[in-house]
């Protein structure tokens, strides 16, 4: 991986650090960013597969058990599936439990979230060819699917410790879904595997938004030409997102918060324009997250990113 991708990588770190030294964390705070982070894992993940629902009555479905007028019935079941493989996610990454990435946990991932709405193929491998709209990429031969999880699997169990956790992530998560293992449900199933990857190393729950879809399957393209870069990006600002809203939610008002902002305010007070701004959001090379369909970031955050380009300048990174 190139430098820039490694100081993205030093940059989460340093902020999941600032995380875990703000412990022990006020247990009601870190419930309701749970509950608020699972709702929008479960609507942004069945949304990029189609699913209908809102945000707001994807809460109404899970939270208060309502049923939406004229949205269908499989929408519904989709909500209330996913939402019980992320409590389970959530169950199973306890310190008391020893999770580790296998066959058996990706098929019992897929079995929630294909409970109730196809029951019958709900954790097992397809038995049958597939294609998948709007790519080049045809998945293995039904026959080669057992054979390709395995190697997966064992590809898995040798570079765990060679990748950073979140390059591994990504690139498990690609590998699986070019794979293709399940007749459906193959991309939830890879997004909440990739997080049980992330989590483990106690990053909190990456959430790949709905808005971000577009760019999500561009880099997955660019990702079976063995141009692994993009999505690996892709994937830690995700974690970046997250990691900002937790830090912007759990650091006491006694300690120095950054304020995030949208880019075109941000501009006013710098040199920069927020179109260049946003190539740079967008490159990783400037810390900023989005909420909805905008980039954010801080002043400090400019700053940041100026004096690491003046070090750089003078000859400090040779890299």
């Amino acid at each position: 991986m190139i430098n820039h991708i490694s100081d993205l990588f030093s940059r989460i770190d340093q902020k999941l650090t600032r995380l875990q030294r703000l412990r022990p964390l006020p247990a009601i705070a870190v419930k309701k960013l749970r509950e608020k982070f699972q709702i929008e894992m479960t609507y942004n993940s069945n949304a990029i597969e189609g699913n209908c629902l809102t945000l707001k009555e994807t809460f109404w479905v899970i939270s208060e058990g309502i049923t939406v007028k004229n949205k269908p019935l499989k929408d519904h079941l989709e909500a209330k599936d996913h939402h019980e493989a992320l409590e389970f996610l959530y169950e199973l990454l306890q310190p008391r439990h020893r999770v580790t990435v296998s066959e058996k946990l990706i098929r019992e991932l897929h079995s929630l979230v294909m409970k109730k709405t196809d029951e019958d193929w709900a954790g097992r491998y397809r038995q049958s060819n597939v294609f998948i709209t709007g790519t080049d990429h045809t998945p293995p031969d039904a026959s080669a699917v057992p054979g390709s999880m395995a190697q997966l699997i064992n590809w898995f169990g040798k570079t765990r410790r060679r990748l950073h956790p979140i390059e591994l992530a990504a690139r498990f998560h690609h590998q699986l879904v070019f794979v293709h293992p399940f007749l459906d449900g193959n991309g939830r199933t890879a997004r909440l595997t990739m997080n049980v990857v992330l989590m483990r190393k106690g990053y909190p729950l990456a959430i790949i938004l709905k808005n971000d879809r577009k760019k999500y399957y561009q880099v997955l393209q660019q990702a079976d030409r063995d141009d692994f870069l993009p999505l690996v990006r892709f994937v830690a600002q995700t974690v970046e997102r997250s990691l900002d809203i937790y830090l912007k939610t759990l650091t006491p008002a006694t300690k120095s918060r950054e304020k995030f902002y949208p880019l075109v305010l941000i501009a006013k007070k710098t040199r920069f324009s927020p179109k260049y701004l946003n190539l740079l959001a967008r490159q990783g090379k400037l810390e900023a997250h989005k909420e909805k369909r905008n980039w954010l970031t801080s002043l400090e955050a400019v700053k940041r990113y100026l004096e690491s380009r003046q070090r750089k300048r003078q000859g400090v990174d040779f890299n």
